[in-house]
């Protein structure tokens, strides 16, 4: 703030002694900046200076002013001449309408004073007037910060507005829009039956370009991308940029013909198109996805069918870019997208004590002993649905869950058998371990640990590979079995004879069991060359000193067929299924189902 005495002064008075009273006073109070005025043509002059005026000091009779004109003027100015004024009065009146029109000016910084003057009352009126003055000067600036801030944050409102709905860089929606219009096009569908489709873009090898030439160049790619769809499609669509070169058009009304159709040409109209730089002129392609939005193809939530198109242009990117893809629910490559949902689901359930275990029964098929329990796995989901392993262990196996999942297992497998009481200390179980337990070297150590903290004998566990697992890695697979076995835990070799090799490498696997693989039980009364291979299976088997399980029995012809083709054991939905809790008997009445073709135990 301007000190009071470092500002300027105006006084305008045609009386030579008035204007020099009021100059004395103001110098002998430290007021040094002072200018005068002797009528209204020097008052101007001194006006359009642009002085630092704190305060005029005006006389009633100023010749060659309209004064009540000017005050209201001076008073109304919203720059820095807005300064209080003093307003010198002679009596009587010279006009009393001025006089009346300097009375209403009062509120408005005005001040009015009666000559003769004298210096103790003039002097605390101009100390008024300039703190008057500063105080006004101050609201000011505040009302023009305020209403600044006022702009700006309606200006920053606005682009936030804009921003929630739009791209930054290329001006387009981006995923939010572009979720609002498919949740209206879906609602269009459900209540209108109106048709739409879905184009997912992305641009081939575009990283390829950024790094090359840079970021700037390659947000200059997707500006000139944009404006390439512009031109290429109708008005009536929306356009999104939802990735960094991922891009979704809507085809409001457009069947599988128009949107094939739409999509060939955005994709025609990429590959003619060439982007150039400084350095080089580069072609671009694109890879589409489509997908349809129909009363018969109903889609319930807009990332369903972002995901459904999503896949379907990940589908053009394996078969070698710059093509256009329809969306089939059968394509392999949507496994991809199933794991991403999977895992997740995989991660609580693993946190959550949400797997759980079943008990199958294997049957020795001479006397119907029950001779052990294999087993098996089954997720609870959150919604209470039960998974099998077919559902989910694939998945972990791609993302890398399995070790987690294979230790679960094993670990309340282990549990289970020291929870039973001491008449069933007799129980065994088979536990299947996948194809990637043998890489895992915390598997033994962690067995022999469980295995000596809850005092369960190892022979009471039996572990399951695959024959094709087993195969892939085969020396690894050898060493760990030789290691298991030499802890007291048995082994078996499932699924055997799928392998073109199986005889080979039965010779060579120290395994207990040879389970055969269930394709060529479950049509044995049918299919000669089943009964062959089956009976082959055992007797080279009982050749190596191996016993034999056959899995998948649900009649009793095949049943029968078994035991005449002298199988030790057996396995399935006929003999017992798999349950959470183990069967109450320890045989099963085999003579009793030997001529019927139903299970004995649902």
């Amino acid at each position: 703030m301007t000190k009071p005495f470092d500002q300027a002064i105006l006084v305008a008075d045609p009386n030579d002694h008035h204007r020099q009273q009021i100059t004395n006073i103001l110098a002998q109070h430290g007021f040094e900046r002072v200018y005068c005025a002797a009528d209204g043509a020097h008052l101007a002059e001194l006006l359009k200076a642009k002085l630092d005026l704190g305060l005029i000091v005006l006389s009633e009779r100023l010749p060659d002013c309209q004064l009540a004109e000017l005050c209201r003027v001076l008073v109304d100015e919203p720059g820095e001449l807005n300064v209080p004024i003093l307003v010198l009065l002679e009596p009587p009146p010279a006009d009393p309408s001025q006089r009346e029109a300097l009375r209403s000016l009062q509120a408005h910084g005005v001040i009015l004073v009666e000559k003769p003057l004298r210096a103790q009352d003039f002097l605390p009126l101009v100390q008024l007037a300039l703190v008057l003055r500063d105080e006004r000067r101050q609201r000011h600036r505040l009302e023009e910060e305020v209403l600044t801030e006022l702009a700006e944050h309606k200006i920053l409102e606005a682009r936030l507005k804009y921003l929630v709905l739009h791209d930054e860089l290329t001006g387009i929606g981006n995923r939010r829009r572009l979720e609002q219009i498919l949740q209206l096009a879906i609602h269009h569908c459900q209540a209108y039956k109106q048709e739409s489709a879905l184009l997912y873009l992305d641009l081939d090898r575009f990283n390829v370009i950024n790094d090359l030439e840079g970021h700037d160049a390659g947000d200059r790619l997707l500006v000139e991308v944009v404006n390439l769809l512009r031109h290429t499609v109708t008005d009536k669509c929306t356009l999104a940029r939802i990735g960094a070169d991922e891009f979704c058009i809507h085809l409001p009304g457009a069947d599988q013909g128009k949107a094939l159709a739409t999509a060939e040409t955005i994709r025609q109209a990429m590959d003619e198109f060439r982007f150039l730089t400084p350095n080089d002129c580069y072609h671009i392609s694109v890879s589409i996805g489509v997908a349809l939005l129909s009363p018969a193809l109903p889609i319930q939530h807009p990332n369903e069918w972002i995901a459904k198109a999503h896949q379907a242009c990940y589908i053009a990117k394996t078969h070698g870019r710059n093509l256009v893809n329809l969306y089939d629910a059968k394509d392999l490559a949507a496994t991809h997208f199933n794991d991403v949902r999977w895992v997740p689901l995989l991660r609580a359930a693993l946190k959550q004590e949400r797997f759980q275990l079943v008990f199958q029964p294997v049957v020795r098929l001479k006397d119907g002993l029950i001779s052990h329990y294999e087993v098996l796995l089954r997720m609870l989901g959150e919604n209470g649905k039960i998974f099998t392993p077919d559902a989910f262990i694939p998945v972990a196996e791609r993302m890398g869950l399995i070790h987690n999942i294979d230790l679960w297992v094993v670990e309340h497998a282990i549990d289970f058998l020291s929870s039973l009481p001491s008449d069933q200390n007799h129980v065994a179980l088979t536990v299947n371990l996948s194809g990637h337990a043998f890489q895992n070297h915390k598997l033994l150590p962690f067995l022999e640990e469980k295995l000596e903290s809850t005092w369960v004998s190892p022979k009471r566990l039996i572990f399951e590979i695959t024959e094709t697992a087993a195969i892939a890695n085969f020396e690894r697979t050898l060493s760990v079995i030789a290691k298991l076995r030499s802890l007291g835990c048995g082994f078996a070799l499932d699924d055997f004879g799928t392998g073109f090799s199986s005889f080979e490498y039965i010779k060579n696997f120290p395994v207990d069991y040879v389970k055969i693989d269930g394709q060529f039980v479950q049509n044995l009364p049918n299919d000669e060359t089943d009964r062959v291979l089956v009976k082959a299976i055992v007797e080279i088997a009982h050749k190596l000193g191996k016993q034999v399980i056959a899995e998948y029995i649900e009649t009793s012809s095949t049943l029968n067929l078994l035991r005449g083709l002298d199988v030790d054991y057996g396995q399935g939905f006929l003999l017992g299924k798999p349950k959470p809790k183990l069967l109450d008997c320890k045989t099963i009445a085999l003579t009793a189902i030997a001529t019927a073709d139903r299970p004995l135990v649902n």
